[in-house]
């Protein structure tokens, strides 16, 4: 359903057009009523004195007719004739218009006397014209006598009347004059409302234009600034100005959004750059502590290298795979600067560990793997698998009475991979388990046999690899009681590339 649109929604364009033809509307509203009022006055002061003009012709027509009888009877000519007709046709045509009507009004009573004689005045008058062109002498002198006697009747009915006609017609006039004066008054007022209306509604208009534009003005002038806090302009009409103020409370939107944003992308930039330098701090610590636990490795690994040559050569298959797994494992620990290697790298590196202390403990240790293959290529912290398979060692299986084992395992679990390392060794008490994971156990995982790097060292790794606050996230350490063993899990994460290499 659409929205109506209001006077508000309407283009600058429009509100000033409607504005002007509003006004001038009025404007020639007013004036006309002026002109149609003034104009009607006008006539109505004309129309007062009418009365008086048409007795004036009336009785100036009468004495025509008199004057052009007389004439005709002392000329007898044709010219004389013919004024006559010309005369009585127009004193007939006044004399048709005077009221004839019955009622008590005086001035009607002296109008319908005045034609009643007029009439009988005429036919005396063509009577006497007859008789004159008979030339019956006493005929015409008699008539003519007793029709300048009712000339002169006539003529005194319409003076009189004409009198009383002009005293009613003054009191008419000055009634007119007084409603004319009245009239121009009330103009004069209408034309100052009209004055003030529009001025009024001129000024509305233009604050309603340069109200907004002064605001966004001023707005526009603290964003320069750099004050992108100010508030949003409120939008009170769907003009230009409207239009224009929305776009820049967008643009505002916008702005802070996007400073939003680069804050957010900053903060993380240096979140990641924290979490690389810790990652790098830990693998440097880690490596450290593998050559610290050494003397001078590259001289023991040039040496390994030189006894598995020389096993080869005197045919001692057991020394040099032996020497060759001893190699493989540092040359693991040297060439692994990086923090992330392969999960496959991982399993090799503890099947090589494991290797050489079974051929120091006589093959004590049974090492058993259950590997999903195709998660071998998943990128995980170096170093995480051989720390726990060596406490799972120092600190599980030695020492027991019954047949050591280590299984390690590793499946996946929807969106993320599951590393087990599991021992039936002494097991570890709850209390030890929070002390792990909570890493206040630093130093207690390191005996003289160790190689330096705790699961504390391990914890962390993982959890700025995952980026991951809570270590329980990453790492869990599952024991069923004394002499039931212990389990480790790790938990890593699956990307969408490793979904589909899975």
């Amino acid at each position: 359903m659409r929205e109506k649109k209001t006077v508000r929604d309407l283009s600058l364009h429009t509100k000033i057009a409607l504005t002007l033809v509003t006004t001038s509307f009025i404007i020639f509203t007013v004036n006309l009523f002026m002109y149609i009022s003034i104009n009607s006055m006008v006539r109505r002061l004309d129309q007062v004195y009418q009365g008086n003009l048409k007795l004036n012709a009336l009785e100036q027509a009468l004495a025509e007719v008199q004057n052009s009888m007389t004439a005709y009877l002392n000329t007898k000519t044709y010219d004389s004739m013919e004024d006559y007709y010309r005369s009585e046709q127009d004193f007939r045509a006044l004399v048709e218009e005077l009221d004839d009507t019955v009622g008590n009004d005086a001035m009607r009573v002296m109008e319908r006397n005045i034609r009643y004689m007029s009439e009988h005045y005429l036919e005396l008058t063509w009577q006497t014209i007859e008789a004159k062109r008979g030339r019956n002498v006493e005929k015409y002198n008699a008539r003519y006598e007793r029709a300048s006697e009712l000339y002169d009747y006539i003529s005194t009915y319409i003076y009189s009347l004409n009198n009383e006609q002009f005293k009613t017609n003054s009191y008419h006039y000055e009634a007119l004059s007084v409603s004319f004066q009245s009239l121009e008054m009330i103009s004069n007022g209408i034309l100052v409302c009209v004055l003030l209306c529009n001025v009024v509604l001129t000024i509305v208009l233009t604050r309603t234009i340069t109200n907004p534009l002064k605001t966004l003005a001023a707005a526009a002038d603290e964003v320069a600034k750099g004050n992108f806090g100010i508030g949003l302009l409120e939008v009170h009409s769907g003009d230009e100005v409207g239009v224009v103020t929305n776009a820049f409370n967008k643009m505002i939107v916008s702005i802070r959004a996007y400073i939003e944003r680069i804050k957010t992308s900053m903060e993380t930039e240096r979140a990641m750059k924290e979490k690389e330098l810790l990652m790098e701090a830990h693998l440097k610590d880690a490596q450290l502590k593998y050559l610290q636990a050494q003397i001078n490795p590259h001289f023991l690994f040039n040496s390994l290298n030189a006894g598995a040559q020389l096993a080869m050569m005197e045919d001692a298959d057991k020394t040099y795979r032996y020497i060759q797994h001893m190699a493989e494992f540092f040359r693991y620990n040297m060439k692994k600067n990086n923090e992330t290697v392969t999960l496959g790298e991982e399993i090799e590196l503890v099947d090589s560990y494991v290797y050489i202390l079974n051929v120091r403990f006589s093959g004590e240790i049974h090492f058993r793997k259950n590997i999903d293959e195709s998660l071998n290529g998943i990128p995980v912290p170096g170093m995480i698998l051989q720390p726990i398979v060596e406490n799972c060692i120092n600190y599980g299986i030695r020492g027991i009475d019954r047949e050591g084992e280590i299984i390690l395992s590793v499946y996946g679990t929807g969106d993320s991979v599951c590393i087990s390392i599991r021992d039936n060794g002494i097991g570890m008490s709850r209390e030890k388990i929070g002390k792990i994971l909570s890493g206040s156990l630093k130093g207690e995982d390191i005996s003289g046999s160790s190689n330096g790097i705790g699961l504390d060292n391990v914890i962390n790794r993982l959890k700025l690899f995952t980026d991951s606050a809570d270590c329980s996230d990453v790492i869990d350490i599952l024991s069923e009681g004394e002499n039931r063993g212990t389990e480790v899990r790790i938990y890593l994460p699956l990307t969408e590339k490793e979904y589909e290499d899975v």
